[in-house]
Order: structure tokens, then C-alpha cells, then sequence
């Protein structure tokens, strides 16, 4: 049995500190990232989940945090990964810059922003197309937006636009709509919070509801706690950001460093989203790749004042969320090294 409570008492709680960074581009509806980091034994997690998650869900982003600075990763079997360029809800021009300047072969597009979005959705992807060239690979998120019969069109809208697409991520919300699309759609699917936030990540292969897995060690409780649930998926996986700062963004890193397989480029471009860091050499992209940490980073104390939350009351509204979360993690049995 994993001994939780020891892995928790490996972390320095009192020493967490919050921040807030300010966003390039409005993301997933928000314009500021807010999140803690906390050192421990052998270096610095992230505990960074949304606000509107509750606490039991909070609790595997702790259990990241706590995996990477209290124990670490396993060891890497590739010493890069390659990455995807990520398109926010931008306007065709601007997607081609990011696109072009990015020296990815594979783009990620953010759709469904909005409901009246179809003509704008279609619009960024051929011009992410046009960026690309015929050879690269285009795949878009709907972040659970639309119901079957809105995504079927929507998709089939979509993949004339780029010409075909990689994979369409999480169009519906339930296992059930996302069998029913893929059964309707040429466009192969990939599964995203129909894995994260199952009791049982089997159920989206079993039901054929999707081609890909894609994984986030952060929401999912660690690096260790995701390879256990790619295997389990039965699916290929793709990993991806859960928007974490350079902190966080190395678990996700080490991750990718360490599944077994790994066929298609991965979501972990996203820091170019984020105008600021607390890591002061983050990884940089060569050749669309990123390198594998073979440890945590640490923040510099410098950035960690230049980026400290500015509201007291939001600041102590972390801190409260991070004792309780850190209380109820001491109930879970899947922290540490195994």
C-alpha cells in the first residue's frame, strides 16, 4: 500500500505560494492563470485546478503537485517529444501567424468558443491549414460544446475546411454522444474529459467512443497514476496541458518522456499562451519538439514575487482551498513512488 500521508509529509505546505499570470490570449474563457507552487524533498510541484472545480477533483491536482516535488518521475525511455502548436479562439489571420512562426508540423485549434462560432471555427482552421501545408496534421477541440447532431455537422463543416482532420477532442459530453458522433463522422475522435474524469477509463474504448486518449497527468494525480490509466484506456494517448505554468508543465513533459508508445505530437506547447513564467529557462521548442526533464524546475524567487497573486483575499482563498484539498488527500491511497 502507498503510504500517502508520508508523501504528504514530504512537502513544505507552509512554503506554497500563489500567483497569477496574465494570459496572451483569453483561453478556456479565462484571461489571468491562477495556481500555488510548493517545494519538497526533491523539488517544486504545481497546484493549479480551475476554480470551478470542486475538491475532490482538486485532489489529483495535488497529487501531481505532490508526486513531483516529494518523489519525482520514472525514468524516461525518449529524451524529446514532439508537441503541437495550440491556436486559441483567434481570428484567420493571427491563427496563421502563430501557426507559421511556431515550427510545429501538427496544430491544435480551439473551436466552439461560442455558440454562433461555426463561421469563425471554419475560417481559423483553413488558415491553420494554409500555415501548415498539405502535409501537416490539423486537430481541433470542442471542449465537450456540442450536442450529436451539432457536432456531426459541425465536424463534417470543419474537416472539409482543413482538409481532413487529425482527430476531433471531446466534441460531446458523455461517452454515449461520443460513440454515437464517431459512428456518423469520417473524423477520427480522441476522448479527453471522457478519460480524466472517469471511475473507469475503459469505458470510452469498450463503448467505441473514441480512437485517441487523451491524457493530463496533472488532473489525473501524477505521472505514475496516468501511465497506470493510459495502459487501462487501451487506447493510443496524446498528452496534454492542463495549462500549468513551467512547473507543472514538466510533469506533463515527463509523462509524455515515459509512456511506452507514443504516435502522435502532444498538447504541451502552451506556455507561448501564458506572458510570463516562474520557471527562468523554460524548455524551447526545436524542430517542434520539446525536450524530457529529467527533474522537476524551480521557480526563482524573483519570479515568484514578480508573478505573487496581487489580491490578499484571493491569495488567502488558495491557501484555505489548499488546506482542505491537502486534508482530504491524506484519505487517498495512490500517492508516492510506486
Amino acid at each position: 500500500m502507498i503510504d500517502a500521508r508520508g508523501s504528504l509529509e514530504r512537502v513544505d505546505f507552509g512554503a506554497a505560494r500563489v500567483y497569477a499570470i496574465p494570459m496572451r490570449t483569453r483561453f478556456r474563457g479565462i484571461t489571468v492563470r491562477e495556481g500555488m507552487v510548493l517545494p519538497g524533498a526533491v523539488g517544486w510541484g504545481e497546484f493549479c485546478p480551475f476554480p470551478e472545480y470542486g475538491d475532490e477533483e482538486a485532489a489529483g491536482w495535488l497529487a501531481t503537485a505532490v508526486e513531483a516535488a516529494a518523489h519525482g518521475w520514472p525514468e524516461p525511455v525518449r529524451e524529446r517529444v514532439p508537441v503541437n502548436v495550440t491556436v486559441p479562439a483567434v481570428g484567420p489571420e493571427r491563427a496563421y501567424r502563430i501557426v507559421a512562426a511556431s515550427g510545429c508540423a501538427t496544430a491544435k485549434v480551439k473551436v466552439a468558443d461560442h455558440p454562433g462560432s461555426a463561421g469563425e471555427d471554419a475560417a481559423r482552421v483553413a488558415a491553420v491549414r494554409e500555415a501548415l501545408g498539405p502535409a501537416g496534421a490539423v486537430r481541433v477541440d470542442a471542449n465537450a460544446a456540442w450536442d450529436v447532431d451539432t457536432a456531426v455537422a459541425r465536424i463534417e463543416s470543419l474537416d472539409r475546411a482543413a482538409g481532413g482532420l487529425q482527430y476531433v477532442e471531446q466534441p460531446c459530453a458523455s461517452v454515449e454522444e461520443l460513440a454515437a458522433v464517431r459512428r456518423r463522422v469520417r473524423a477520427p475522435i480522441a476522448a479527453d474529459e471522457s478519460i480524466r474524469r472517469a471511475e473507469d477509463p475503459t469505458r470510452v474504448a469498450a463503448a467505441g467512443a473514441a480512437d485517441f486518449a487523451v491524457v493530463k497527468c496533472t488532473p489525473l494525480g501524477g505521472v505514475r497514476r496516468s501511465l497506470r490509466i493510459a495502459r487501462a484506456a487501451g487506447l493510443p494517448c496524446v498528452v496534454s496541458s492542463a495549462l500549468e505554468t513551467g512547473v507543472g508543465l514538466a510533469a506533463e513533459l515527463a509523462l509524455a518522456g515515459a509512456l511506452p508508445e507514443l504516435e502522435l505530437a502532444c498538447g504541451l506547447g502552451t506556455l507561448s499562451l501564458l506572458d510570463g513564467d516562474l520557471v527562468p529557462d523554460p524548455p524551447q521548442l526545436l524542430d517542434g519538439h520539446l525536450p524530457v526533464p529529467m527533474q522537476p524546475p524551480v521557480p526563482t524567487p524573483e519570479l515568484l514575487d514578480r508573478y505573487a497573486h496581487p489580491d490578499p483575499e484571493r491569495t488567502r482563498w488558495w491557501h484555505a482551498r489548499l488546506d482542505r484539498v491537502s486534508a482530504l488527500l491524506r484519505t487517498r491511497e495512490w500517492l508516492g513512488p510506486s
